[in-house]
């Protein structure tokens, strides 16, 4: 390029760079294509008391719950949604949640953070066990 004129580098340079940006976006966006970016607004239904083990975590990603059983008649429930980016966490490895957007983690039993870059532990929902179904959401 060293016949070309400095204004035209700088305009091809930045065309070849264009795509490579778009990618770097698309990576640090906050989340998959329209999935659902909140917390149950209203109590939610999780299914059976039993499917969570006394000591044990479990994440419900459909309605962006996990829920943990500290012994037989405690159960604790957070919100899987990331407070960095607002991306729903879909990967639970024992009691740590992991978000695929930039690697925040959290401890399932009591929300906190365990790795940046989310500063904020995640939010507390009310839970409870009715007829053997644990339900988690506002006014649970």
């Amino acid at each position: 390029m060293s016949g070309t004129s400095p204004a035209r580098r700088t305009v091809l340079r930045a065309a070849a760079l264009a795509p490579a940006v778009g990618l770097g976006l698309t990576a640090c966006s906050s989340g998959g294509g329209g999935a659902n970016r909140s917390a149950p607004t209203e109590p939610v239904d999780l299914g059976a008391s039993d499917d969570v083990k006394v000591g044990a975590s479990k994440l419900y990603t459909d309605q962006n719950v996990v829920v943990s059983r500290i012994s037989d008649d405690e159960y604790k429930a957070y919100s899987s949604i990331c407070t960095h980016a607002r991306c729903p966490i879909n990967r639970l490895e024992g009691h740590k949640l992991i978000c695929h957007c930039h690697g925040s983690q959290f401890d399932a039993r009591n929300g906190k953070v365990l790795h940046e870059p989310a500063v904020n532990p995640l939010p507390e929902l009310p839970v409870k066990v009715a007829k053997g179904k644990i339900i988690a959401g506002p006014e649970a």
